[in-house]
């Protein structure tokens, strides 16, 4: 079993990209209804009137909260169950590095193709990874 600082590491730099992007999309819809460039009432119930590039960050931002949970809870299990493993340790850097080119896309060239293989990516790398998990927990090393 790999020690938990260094198990646990990969889970820290998916919860700064997440938090990092939380607030930069923040800071920029702040600004943005401070500066006129956005009202108030044209997206209090959530309507798409955000600028483009803000909305681009936003949606980063969400993309966070939606696959990487699968991944929290798989490195979590792995680790109260003493399952971690090197190979597990190995795709979870593997997963984040994925999320960040994701992010990376989305928050510039929002290039929907390449955005697309960056998350299938990290969705096979995941899938794997919860393989490797079961395999170990039900069947053992």
């Amino acid at each position: 079993m790999i020690g938990a600082p260094a198990y646990l590491a990969p889970l820290f730099v998916e919860v700064a990209l997440t938090v990092a992007l939380l607030l930069w999309a923040g800071v920029r819809r702040v600004n943005a209804v401070l500066d006129g460039t956005v009202l108030p009432r044209d997206v209090s119930l959530r309507q798409p009137n955000w600028p483009t590039d803000i909305a681009q960050i936003a949606n980063a931002y969400q993309s966070q909260l939606e696959l990487p949970v699968l991944f929290y809870l798989v490195m979590v299990l792995s680790l109260f169950t003493a399952r971690g493993s090197t190979s597990l340790l190995v795709l979870a850097w593997a997963f984040i590095a994925t999320r960040l080119f994701h992010a990376l896309i989305h928050v510039t060239t929002n290039h929907m193709g390449r955005r697309f293989y960056a998350f299938f990516a990290g969705s096979m790398i995941l899938l794997v990874m919860w393989i490797f998990f079961a395999l170990d927990l039900f069947i053992g090393p």
